[in-house]
């Protein structure tokens, strides 16, 4: 049996985090988001895969190849235009002989759920409950027979949700013939789902108990911490100097050095040839990418930075997501709380936001210098490319390429 994975959408709602990579590539505990689904897959069984690839598609096939590095197979098929869930599943028809399943590339779930839907006898989606069904597909059941999916409702009858997760068969092709599009001019495969139970299909729900979804760039510091506490036991590859304290469950990598005075406490994952210290003290469910730099009397906390990205001088860095090739000039601080210690509101896409999360520093792009003395304020994200001047102050949306002096 096959799992095709759906990994052609741009991230629009994850940028400036995805302008030069596809969001299922962006990394959770050091860690891509589309290797953590295969990884769970091949756990539950799975060993022939297809990836349903577009935006920035060289970003994922030279990074996995042909699945040899897994010991498993990948085949890739490139959608041509982003038009929608049942355009991308409708274009792997030919591969198809028997009943499949389909993942979402920014929903990780667990191996033992994905077991359950591999025993599916007929088509089923997985469904979970949350707390804001509004913002999702409402799933209606009548026991475990489903009845409708409701769109993104203001008052959905249930809290149970689409997780994007499901077990066709070649019933689907049909129900994908006959759809047509949406008002947001793509082809839904909720509508394809909508038409085969006004056909008499008899589908069914299967309840999914752990995955996690990275829709807004800040749900990445969530799905970090939440794989991050998984970690079990310490893995120290690099050096670790005497007068360095490691507290907790800590992986540090090949050719990373933790010098004199650094203080680590676990969950925190170091990658490669990186260097830590003096006296830089890095906090839980924080995790650090490859050839990065720490430098003396910086503190980070609950927060992720890419590769080649150093936060070298007397900095702070809380509740943030900082992307590839960044330099945190001397003294540069990123607050992550407000001072009236409510809800971090963003301004995002021309909205704002209300986060939810009373804690959150900044969302920081690709290749972006900050001078001296810069100070970040709570809730702040910066496009790529951006130079920020010594002793600025900013807050809200920067746009990529700007210069702030």
């Amino acid at each position: 049996m096959k799992t095709v994975i759906l990994a052609a959408g741009q991230g629009k709602r994850l940028k400036p985090l995805t302008a030069t990579r596809p969001k299922v590539m962006l990394p959770l505990a050091n860690t891509p988001i589309l290797e953590h689904i295969l990884l769970n897959a091949k756990s539950a069984g799975v060993k022939d895969f297809i990836f349903v690839v577009s935006y920035h598609k060289e970003v994922i096939t030279d990074y996995f190849k042909g699945g040899e590095k897994w010991n498993v197979n990948i085949e890739y098929i490139t959608q041509s235009k982003p038009l929608g869930t049942a355009h991308a599943i409708g274009s792997i028809r030919d591969r198809i002989t028997d009943k499949f399943i389909v993942l979402s590339g920014d929903t990780i779930v667990s191996s033992g759920d994905l077991r359950k839907m591999f025993k599916a006898d007929k088509i089923t989606l997985g469904v979970k409950e949350v707390e804001n069904p509004w913002e999702y597909g409402a799933v209606e059941l009548e026991n475990d027979k489903i009845l409708k999916i409701h769109e993104k409702v203001k008052q959905p009858p249930t809290n149970l949700v689409n997780t994007g997760i499901y077990c066709f068969n070649e019933t689907i092709f049909k129900a994908i013939d006959e759809t047509k599009k949406s008002r947001r001019l793509e082809y839904e495969i909720t509508d394809s789902i909508d038409w085969l139970i006004k056909n008499g299909e008899k589908l069914k729900a299967r309840h999914i108990k752990e995955c996690i979804d990275v829709g807004r760039p800040w749900d990445i510091l969530s799905a970090n911490a939440f794989l991050l506490d998984k970690i079990t036991k310490n893995k120290i590859n690099g050096m670790v100097e005497s007068g360095a304290t490691i507290h907790g469950n800590v992986i540090i990598g090949k050719g990373t050095r933790v010098m004199n005075g650094a203080y680590i406490e676990g969950p925190v994952v170091i990658g490669n040839n990186c260097k830590i210290g003096p006296n830089a003290h890095i906090r839980p469910s924080t995790s650090i990418g490859n050839n990065c730099h720490v430098g003396g009397t910086t503190e980070i906390k609950n927060s992720v930075i890419m590769d080649k990205s150093n936060v070298p001088h007397q900095n702070y860095v809380g509740d943030s997501v900082i992307g590839q090739n960044c330099n945190l000039g001397a003294g540069t601080k990123i607050a992550d709380l407000r001072l009236d210690k409510k809800n971090i509101v963003v301004s995002f896409q021309g909205e704002k936001i209300d986060t939810g999360l009373r804690k959150l520093g900044a969302i920081i792009g690709d290749n972006v210098q900050t001078g001296i003395n810069a100070s970040i304020n709570t809730g702040t994200i910066i496009g790529n490319n951006t130079f920020i001047g010594p002793g600025a102050i900013i807050q809200g949306e920067i746009a990529p390429n700007s210069k702030i002096m």
